[in-house]
């Protein structure tokens, strides 16, 4: 009994801030704005600036994902070798644990302050020739957005993946090079495998960081919605269409498969490494 009242806070915790809101947008994504059953929301996802939102969103997730994933596993393993009780490995975890927390206005406002038409780098490299203030790449979601996502998604790949990587003993390493093996048959044949579920996993868990990411595209884009998060803010605020509600909340149905799909995934394959990593 005692170790269930425990865990009573969190499941109302969950029941009130994940279940009942993902309740609610099931509920109204098959409702008119009358309250009745209706499939007309679902239908709006396939007009051509939800589609293209949907896909925008899924190659944005999927590229700072991929990218945060190798540039952060790379770092994880330069930290893993430093000593436990080492300053340079407190000091990066401790900065990485910051920067994974760090996004929406804050980040953004500080891309714009650094990089924006009148940021201080911009102003700064005009003297050299060079005129960052001739484009606005920092506000598309192909370029701007990529770089800004990134600067979370690589310090939180590298706090995912530091255990898997302090994981790995060194008696394997050890018995590689007793049976003749080198640094590349260590990784490709022991290393390697014991990793990539755990890899993998973290790719996951990026892109459904990003997917889910709102305030700092909604404060970098000003122009359109490029990405989905940005059609169902605007479908549930928008001033100039009415009655939209619903459609955002079935846009938001969508993001709950795609995340739930994109979820379970991570946990079979986190499962997966658990088992390797207990041995």
């Amino acid at each position: 009994m005692g170790a269930l009242l425990g865990v009573v806070p969190f499941l109302a915790y969950a029941t009130v801030f994940l279940l009942i809101p993902t309740l609610v947008v099931i509920v109204g994504a098959f409702a008119d704005g009358s309250g009745r059953p209706t499939l007309a929301n679902l239908s709006a996802l396939g007009q051509p600036q939800v589609v293209s939102a949907l896909m925008h969103s899924v190659v944005l997730s999927a590229v700072t994902a991929v990218l945060g994933a190798l540039i952060g596993a790379l770092l994880a393993y330069a930290v893993s070798t430093a000593g436990p009780q080492s300053l340079l490995k407190r000091v990066v975890t401790a900065a990485c644990g910051v920067l994974a927390q760090l996004g929406g206005v804050t980040l953004a406002f500080a891309f714009i302050a650094t990089l924006g038409f009148s940021g201080f780098v911009t102003i700064w490299v005009q003297r050299f020739g060079v005129n960052l203030a001739s484009t606005t790449w920092l506000y598309d979601w192909d370029k701007g957005l990529m770089l800004v996502y990134l600067y979370f998604q690589i310090p939180l790949m590298v706090i995912v993946f530091l255990p898997a990587v302090e994981g790995i003993r060194p008696q394997w390493r050890e018995a590689t090079e007793t049976l003749g093996g080198g640094t590349w048959a260590y990784w490709r044949k022991v290393a390697g495998p014991i990793l990539a579920p755990s890899f993998l996993g973290a790719v996951l868990l990026l892109f459904t960081n990003a997917f889910s990411a709102y305030a700092t595209a909604a404060a970098l884009v000003s122009q359109g919605s490029p990405i989905l998060p940005l059609q169902i803010g605007g479908a549930l605020s928008s001033e100039v269409i009415l009655g939209q509600e619903n459609v955002g909340k079935a846009m938001a149905l969508a993001m709950v498969v795609v995340v739930a799909v994109v979820m379970s995934l991570y946990v079979v394959l986190d499962r997966r490494t658990s088992r390797w990593l207990s041995r």
